[in-house]
């Protein structure tokens, strides 16, 4: 079996031209500010992967995507990453259309239509940060809501259309609630700011986004029935199963660009390329396995599990390929030691390992997840 090439068809099948366009481009221009691989993946109709069929979109469900995002980071860990924020906003925004008689059919139409790419404000990557803690802080004012404050890192932050910002409003009954805005990139007191220095993951476009005193109409406003406990309602659940999964699956592609190159190696020994081929295929059918389930509190404690094995995964199966690819392509080429670290970052993403053991632990005695 060719590595990776059911992912690879996969992709195809959906967004035809898209792995030929990027796989012709060198890694380090893909991987860089201001890199064409964000274009590339909007000009191909990425955007509307996630979009529902009947809006024009091609209705992708969850472990079609888990394989597209692999083969996209294995060709760009930073188109992977980015896109990845996108479609944690549309499988949001679908799940509200379907039980909702609101305004998200028409922005579901428009991001298939017109290619509208969507970046993220919710939790940022501050150790300790909790995932649900807005970053945005919002005034209502009769009838209207304004935001204000920053989300740094926020990937898509030059190509972004819209932003999904979560915010605290007070619910019915007085006590705070999480809530999602959809704000236009262009509205009115919405700018952006430099903020990623590294090289590593920099074609993601993972600047700052700031708002100040920006309106937003109260359609474009979807109430949670998340509160301060911590306790997810089903629409944060299927939001928070879909990003688990995708983003391990993008740095697992990360991961499998390296084993690549050492398949493509007939010095290395034998049982090294089985054994990285292997851990990999391993923690990908794992997380196939649980895009399979419906998304509830004990597929995101799945899911949550599924990740941090895979990311022990990455990080053994990066260093014997590095290892196995020996100093002369270290020196020889950055690539290597690109990927050996832009697949390990899959462990700043929220929530932290060392925050959720005990939400998992609570999840096995039969008690509801909370994230922490």
């Amino acid at each position: 079996m060719q590595y990776l090439r059911r992912e690879r068809e996969q992709l195809e099948r959906l967004l035809p031209g898209l792995d030929d366009a990027l796989a012709a481009v060198p890694l380090a221009e893909l991987e860089q500010q201001g890199g064409p691989g964000i274009g590339l993946f909007r000009d191909h109709g990425g955007a509307a992967l996630l979009v529902p069929a009947e809006h024009g979109g091609h209705g992708a469900d969850l472990l079609t995507m888990v394989r597209v995002q692999r083969a996209l980071g294995s060709r760009s860990p930073s188109v992977a990453v980015a896109t990845t924020m996108h479609h944690f906003s549309v499988a949001s925004l679908a799940e509200t259309a379907r039980t909702s008689s609101g305004m998200e059919w028409l922005l579901l139409s428009a991001i298939a239509k017109d290619n509208l790419l969507l970046a993220s404000a919710f939790a940022e990557g501050r150790t300790g940060q909790h995932i649900l803690s807005p970053s945005i802080q919002a005034r209502v004012d009769g009838g209207k809501v304004f935001l204000n404050g920053s989300k740094k890192p926020c990937s898509l932050a030059r190509s972004m259309n819209l932003i999904t910002a979560s915010v605290s409003l007070p619910g019915p009954d007085g006590e705070s609630q999480l809530a999602v805005a959809l704000v236009p990139a262009d509205a009115p007191g919405v700018s952006v700011r430099p903020f990623w220095t590294s090289p590593v993951l920099a074609g993601a476009e993972s600047d700052e986004v700031v708002l100040v005193d920006v309106e937003v109409p109260e359609e474009l406003v979807v109430r949670t029935g998340v509160t301060s406990d911590g306790q997810l309602d089903h629409l944060q659940t299927v939001g928070f199963v879909w990003f688990e999964l995708l983003m391990t699956a993008s740095y697992l592609g990360a991961a499998s660009a390296l084993v690549e190159r050492v398949l493509a190696v007939d010095k290395v020994d034998a049982r090294v390329r089985a054994d990285v081929a292997s851990a990999l295929q391993a923690a990908m059918l794992a997380v196939e396995r649980v895009a399979l389930q419906e998304p509830d509190h004990d597929s995101l404690a799945d899911a949550l599990a599924v990740r941090y094995a895979a990311q022990d995964a990455i990080d053994q199966v990066a260093g014997r390929c590095v290892e196995a690819l020996g100093g002369m392509a270290f020196i020889g080429s950055g690539d290597v030691a690109y990927l050996n670290s832009a697949c390990r970052a899959l462990a700043f993403h929220p929530p932290a390992r060392a925050r959720t053991s005990s939400a998992l632990l609570d999840r096995l005695r039969g008690e509801p997840l909370r994230i922490p």
